[in-house]
């Protein structure tokens, strides 16, 4: 009977995490600069009769960019949660960890190379890119966890590697000519705006091929929360799940940096609150949580980044940190406590 209750209580959970998102969604289209009606939206969606100028700022600007805030929301959160279960650290997310950094770097490197050369760049070929950057900084942060006892020098090795990617990405930054800076600059501040159908489309197989993979996982990821010991004894081949786990979550925080730039504390908030809301930690009920509540986090945040200081917008980094970081310090203080 309490296990029939459990299973009610995560289903209806996670269908207000989709209502949430819905509704968010729908939010982020109707509202901005030029006010939108719901009668005006649904008359677009449901019987495509409505004027072109509502329609252009519908389906060219606002869908597509508040369908790419939803997707790459939820592969941050997803991909943070990886990082947290690999790691075994509350607080590891592919921001603190500086590997978004690293795929930011080696975005930058690409754009500047072959645009400097007036080569067109293609969606595919930034990710291609994002994913060898964070590879490269995920290696680093590998060695380093390896040779650094506990939680803070790890963060500390970790923010060490964003600086030092930081740090080439300023330095190729200066051989770039002026035109190409302005992009970078813009990209490199986090941002869900000037996506187009083409980058939907091409994102949505990206991260949806990767988040079905890591649900496929659940069930060994979970016995691997319970120990490699025990992983093992229950059959699971704790090295080729660990791999599985750097490749799954490179590849969805690479898809993020590459389409929207580098955008902080998803990752590693997101996955606590909905531990929170969901009342259990199980992978099953987890992944899809977490891709959910990224969803909607980005999707709020997007919104208040646009319409909040109106008609300037806020850099999308900027808003999540304000709301991710004390969710950050709250982790922090729980576990000092626990640890007291």
């Amino acid at each position: 009977m309490q296990n029939h209750r459990k299973f009610v209580r995560y289903i209806v959970g996670l269908l207000l995490l989709m209502i949430l998102c819905a509704g968010l969604l729908i939010l982020n289209i109707i509202c901005g600069s030029i006010s939108i009606s719901f009668q005006d939206f649904f008359q677009l969606i449901i019987k495509q009769e409505v004027n072109e100028t509502v329609r252009g700022i519908v389906m060219e600007i606002r869908f597509p960019r508040a369908l790419a805030a939803m997707i790459l929301g939820g592969a941050l959160a997803l991909s943070g949660y990886l990082l947290q279960t690999f790691f075994h650290n509350p607080i590891a997310g592919p921001f603190v960890l500086g590997i978004s950094s690293g795929a930011k770097m080696m975005v930058a490197v690409v754009m500047i190379f072959l645009l400097g050369k007036s080569i067109r760049v293609s969606s595919f070929v930034l990710i291609l890119a994002a994913f060898a950057g964070a590879i490269i900084s995920m290696l680093f942060v590998l060695l380093m966890s390896k040779r650094v006892q506990g939680m803070s020098m790890l963060v500390i090795s970790g923010v060490m590697i964003g600086y030092i990617c930081s740090a080439i990405t300023d330095f190729m930054v200066t051989f770039a000519q002026d035109a190409d800076i302005v992009n970078l600059h813009n990209w490199s501040r986090g941002s869900f705006s000037g996506m187009s159908w083409s980058n939907v489309c091409v994102m949505t197989v990206v991260v949806l091929a990767a988040s079905f993979a890591v649900f496929m996982l659940s069930k060994p990821i979970g016995a691997y929360q319970l120990g490699e010991n025990y992983a093992e004894n229950m059959g699971v081949n704790v090295r080729c799940l660990r791999i599985l786990l750097i490749l799954l979550s490179s590849v969805l925080s690479g898809c993020v940096v590459a389409y929207a730039g580098p955008i902080s504390f998803v990752g590693i908030a997101v996955p606590h609150l909905m531990k929170a809301y969901m009342g259990t930690a199980k992978p099953i009920w987890m992944i899809p949580a977490s891709f959910l509540g990224g969803s909607a986090f980005c999707l709020a945040c997007d919104l208040i980044a646009r319409m909040a200081f109106a008609p300037t917008e806020l850099s999308i980094s900027t808003v999540t940190a304000i709301f991710g970081a004390p969710v950050v310090l709250w982790v922090m203080q729980n576990r000092r406590r626990g640890k007291g």
